[in-house]
């Protein structure tokens, strides 16, 4: 046994976050944290890293119990935390970043005088070991999202770490990327390092897992080897109920003739000669790989990113250059990629994020009527079941999955006639997705025209009538329902049709 927490309880006030969970981690063992968000997940989590002390309960390492005071003691029980989102310094080179707060220096009359050559070295080596090709004298911001977690994991491994907590780790990440932290990770775990996996992407814990814990309202409820179970049976833990009957298959068309939006020969830095039509009720998917200029796309049908070529909204043709602002009292409302990054205001409060799409559309007058902004908020909260104390609390305070549904909320107010999603289930939990595909559903039938960017088929086949593949910037086909298979969308995604013709 390498780690064992034991009837851990943490409050915070009169809310119990964690109640009375004991889990074991075993010497080389993966081992996948499961549950919605809000269940305790990162709570326990934190709790085992010393970022604060449970209000009852006891932790053990190597049978030695442990008192965790602070992040400091659990680091020197060989624990490390990699949050999801990384604590990296963009303008540090990597082995300065590995060594933060724990820097080498020289010996004798120079030890006021840090050892970069030393510390460069054994960072070296630690990326030797995990078979990474990384450059310790790299600037941290010049590296891919991949390269820098696996800096976080370097990082850990630099001080012997024996357990290492990730959480939600491959959010920026493409699929070869992916598989190549995986490989690194069954190395290390070959090796004896343990490792705790949380994340909401079943296909991933099955694939690197070989047991999970599902957590539900703070309470551990399951456990077990994935090998044993099926992803419904998980979900069907996670969320409390059976989601028979929830399918989505049989989907119906609420497509109606009017045109919504059209693009004609759209051109951008990493796109080239992109056209569609989309009309109202309509749901579009738009996908591809890593480089694809998926990303790009949804950035330009927002005018985030300059574009040729000729985009009309509602029937009317959108000026080159326009700024955000003209988008959005045109009636396109946008639910963005990396939410923490592009779709909250973290110093703001969760009403006052809610109600930023209406004030910049729909707002007359230089003041704000507090009785309305109240209003607005209630109006979302329920609809959208956003669990929140107050709406006075900051953003920030909120799961991830209640932050998407405020980011929601605040373009349902601006009542847009199309929605572009891009990524809108990233980082969320299972119930809380489908919560999402049943409200875009709905959007649809009531008439809004609406494109989803997603790299995901469940997602993509759970929504969509048709389906643009995207390849090396250009349209390589369009789907229909019927044609939307996974090996469809992989086979044109890759590029194989390009290949076959390339060779024919």
């Amino acid at each position: 046994m390498l780690t064992q927490m034991k009837n851990i309880v943490v409050d915070f006030g009169p809310v119990r976050a964690v109640d009375h969970v004991s889990i074991t981690i075993m010497p080389g063992e993966i081992v996948g944290l499961l549950g919605e968000n809000g269940a305790g997940k990162t709570t326990l989590m934190n709790a085992l890293a010393g970022s604060f002390r449970p209000t009852e309960g006891e932790i053990y390492f190597d049978d030695t119990r442990a008192d965790m005071h602070s992040a400091r003691d659990a680091v020197r029980c060989g624990v490390r935390f990699i949050h999801q989102e990384l604590n990296l310094c963009n303008d540090l080179n990597v082995f300065e970043n590995m060594f933060l707060a724990e820097e080498l220096t020289k010996t004798g009359l120079l030890s006021n005088i840090l050892s970069k050559k030393a510390m460069a070295e054994r960072a070296a080596a630690v990326f030797r070991r995990m078979n990474a090709d990384i450059d310790p004298w790299s600037r941290v911001s010049d590296l891919a999202p991949s390269e820098k977690q696996l800096v976080e994991i370097a990082r850990a491994l630099l001080f012997d770490c024996k357990l290492i907590i990730m959480d939600e780790p491959t959010t920026a990440l493409n699929n070869n990327e992916i598989e190549n932290m995986f490989d690194i990770m069954r190395k290390l775990s070959a090796q004896g390092v343990s490792f705790i996996y949380i994340s909401h992407k079943m296909p991933e814990l099955f694939a690197v897992c070989g047991s999970f814990y599902v957590m539900r309202d703070g309470a551990l409820v399951a456990g077990g080897r994935f090998a044993d179970v099926t992803e419904s049976q998980i979900t069907e833990m996670m969320i409390g109920r059976s989601l028979e009957g929830e399918s989505f298959d049989g989907k119906p068309c609420f497509a109606r003739s009017e045109v919504a939006m059209s693009a004609s020969h759209l051109s951008g830095d990493e796109f080239t000669d992109v056209s569609f039509e989309l009309r109202r009720g309509e749901i579009i998917a738009v996908t591809g790989l890593q480089g694809s200029g998926r990303e790009a796309l949804a950035d330009a049908l927002f005018g985030v990113v300059p574009h040729t070529g000729t985009l009309t909204v509602s029937g009317k043709t959108m000026e080159r250059g326009a700024p955000i602002i003209r988008y959005m009292k045109s009636g396109v409302a946008m639910v963005p990629r990396n939410r923490k990054e592009r779709g909250i205001m973290k110093d703001l409060s969760i009403q006052d994020n809610l109600s930023m799409g209406w004030l910049n559309t729909k707002h007359k007058g230089p003041l704000i009527s507090p009785k309305t902004e109240a209003a607005r908020y209630l109006r979302g909260a329920k609809a959208l079941s956003i669990k929140a104390n107050s709406p006075r609390e900051l953003i920030t305070t909120l799961s991830g999955g209640n932050q998407q549904k405020v980011i929601l909320s605040r373009w349902l107010e601006t009542d847009a006639d199309v929605l572009l999603f891009d990524n809108p289930t990233q980082g969320i939990d299972v119930g809380t997705k489908f919560e999402i595909y049943q409200l875009i559903l709905r959007l649809a039938e009531s008439g809004k025209a609406i494109l989803v960017f997603s790299s995901e088929f469940a997602e993509i086949r759970r929504i969509a009538d048709s389906c643009v593949v995207l390849y090396k910037g250009a349209v390589n086909a369009v789907l229909s329902r019927g044609e939307m298979s996974e090996a469809n969308i992989m086979h044109y995604s890759t590029g194989a049709n390009a290949e076959v013709l390339s060779h024919g």
